[in-house]
């Protein structure tokens, strides 16, 4: 397709410019600061390519006409000629806080590259306590795209309770309600958890409950890490199930997070639990879920095969106990286990070992080889050295496939260092599914990448290209957008974005990020 020219125009230039595309006219002609014209229109709502400009007064969208129908004076003239202008895409699970908090990574360009304006935090349990303060912080010091948090459950507990394997009173759990509570005075989305996760582990389906039902006074819902995507505890089913009976007993909105049948155990449980999920649909529960279109997860060594019980308390007492000759026989049957759940030694891939570099790239497998252990012990022996991320391939394509064209499945990336999802899922998902596989069409992505995402989340104001919502707009080329990320090389940037405007303002140009920090805290919309 034609590459199209974004350069900002003089006022005289724009002005002129707008004339003529838009036709003569004896009317006053509406002021606007930026003019997009020419493009291939997708509104969000479900409806094909239309002809349209779109004019940006501010930080919102205050015209849409058909091409050429209205005269506008511009300031600003962005041509999309051969180019698709949708909704930016919003994310509905990141771990992207530290960059954001951060002075060179805070313009998340990463996500604008894949499209994306707004990206939520907060995801599996662990939030900042402090929603309000972390968001202040964070506007004051400027970041490119548009944040949201969810307050997590793992850190409300840790603040009140530590890492303590044990369950809690109810003096505890009325302290968890109550930090609950002022998150979501301060703008949360809801209540998020991360029940794989210690201490989330640790804690009864009923300390959940009462939380939920805090997020759930004001609207919010409830996103979570089930309990178990495998056999690694109560399995697969049956921690749906405790989802959906949390959603049911708090009368809340349950957002399954990243939604995936982990290990040769649970391969093909996608079709059994879409049932589950439809059949308490119809009993008028409300869920919904996100998936990211890779067959390998992302975690730290130590969640994906370490025991739970195993972890409690801190590192001094998880490192006393790998030494402890009578637990240890108990520790290596459940590693060698939870190795085999996860496609054994040769399918856990080392992404980030800051203080062993070396091995990063190689496997589990292949590090055990080289030290002649098994890699049971390797693994004992890793942990005690730093923290350590892997990607695990255990999914199964037909259960990817499967999931991904359910009407309640959106598009997310669950972002991490070490793994390509953090560059690239979003391109990713529109090349494997709508160009590939044909599996979705343009219309159903964009949909599942912005304003279905927008509506589960409660972000009203966002999500769709329409009158007098936020100016979160991206102009891309259908042709040529793809993910570059691979996990050998999982920092490279997308390509296809050619422009990206956060709350109106323009932020990647050609192709390239120019520097300015858009972004907004972004609070759930009032009932």
């Amino acid at each position: 397709m034609a590459k199209h020219n974004f350069k900002k125009l003089t006022s005289a230039m724009a002005l002129a410019l707008a004339a003529i595309t838009s036709g003569c006219s004896n009317q006053v002609s509406p002021q606007v600061d930026t003019l997009i014209i020419n493009g291939d229109v997708y509104l969000g709502d479900g409806s094909g390519a239309q002809s349209l400009d779109i004019g940006i007064c501010q930080q919102v969208i205050c015209a849409i006409s058909p091409s050429g129908s209205q005269q506008y004076q511009a300031t600003r003239i962005i041509d999309a000629s051969g180019h698709v202008v949708s909704p930016g895409f919003i994310d509905p699970h990141t771990h992207t806080l530290a960059e954001l908090e951060s002075q060179d990574k805070n313009a998340n360009v990463n996500y604008l590259m894949q499209g994306v304006t707004t990206v939520i935090n907060g995801n599996d349990g662990g939030s900042p306590i402090d929603i309000a303060k972390t968001a202040k912080t964070l506007e004051t010091n400027g970041i490119g795209t548009n944040v949201a948090f969810f307050i997590g459950h793992n850190s409300v507990r840790t603040a009140v309770m530590g890492r303590e394997n044990r369950y809690s009173s109810d003096q505890e759990i009325a302290q968890m309600v109550g930090i609950v509570d002022k998150a979501m005075q301060d703008g949360a989305l809801g209540l998020s958890s991360g029940l794989y996760y210690v201490p989330g582990s640790y804690a009864k389906t009923e300390e959940v409950i009462a939380l939920a039902k805090a997020a759930s006074a004001y609207g919010g819902i409830y996103d979570t890490h089930l309990r178990d995507e495998s056999t690694f505890n109560i399995g697969f089913a049956n921690a749906v199930d405790e989802a959906i009976n949390i959603a049911k007993d708090a009368d809340i909105h349950l957002h399954i997070a990243h939604i995936k049948a982990l290990g040769v155990d649970v391969w093909g449980e996608s079709t059994p639990v879409i049932k589950q999920i439809e059949q308490a649909q119809q009993q008028g529960v409300s869920i919904s879920a996100d998936q990211y279109p890779w067959l390998a997860s992302g975690t730290n060594i130590r969640s994906a095969i370490m025991p739970k019980w195993a972890l409690a308390g801190n590192q001094i007492a998880f490192f006393h106990r790998l030494k402890d000759k009578d637990l240890l026989p108990r520790i290596r049957t459940e590693i060698a286990e939870n190795i085999r759940r996860r496609g054994g030694a040769n399918a856990l891939l080392i992404t980030e070992f800051h203080s062993r570099p070396n091995l990063v790239g190689k496997t589990l497998e292949e590090i055990a080889s080289e030290k002649g252990k098994t890699p049971v012990d390797t693994a004992i022996d890793l942990v005690q050295l730093g923290r350590i991320r892997v990607a695990s391939f255990n999914m199964s394509p037909n259960d990817l496939n499967k999931f991904v064209v359910q009407p309640w499945v959106v598009t997310s990336s669950d972002g991490t260092n070490g793994h390509p999802r953090k560059y690239g899922s979003f391109p990713k998902k529109y090349q494997d599914m709508v160009i590939d596989k044909k599996l979705l069409s343009i219309e159903d992505f964009i949909i599942k990448s912005a304003s279905q995402t927008a509506d589960i989340l409660g972000l009203k104001d966002r999500g769709k290209l329409e009158k007098g919502l936020a100016a979160d707009i991206i102009v891309w080329d259908a042709n040529t957008f793809k993910s570059n990320a691979t996990f050998q090389k999982w920092n490279v940037l997308a390509s296809g974005v050619d422009t990206v405007l956060v709350n109106g303002q323009v932020v990647v140009e050609n192709g390239e990020y120019n520097q300015k920090l858009a972004g907004q805290y972004v609070r759930k919309s009032a009932n």
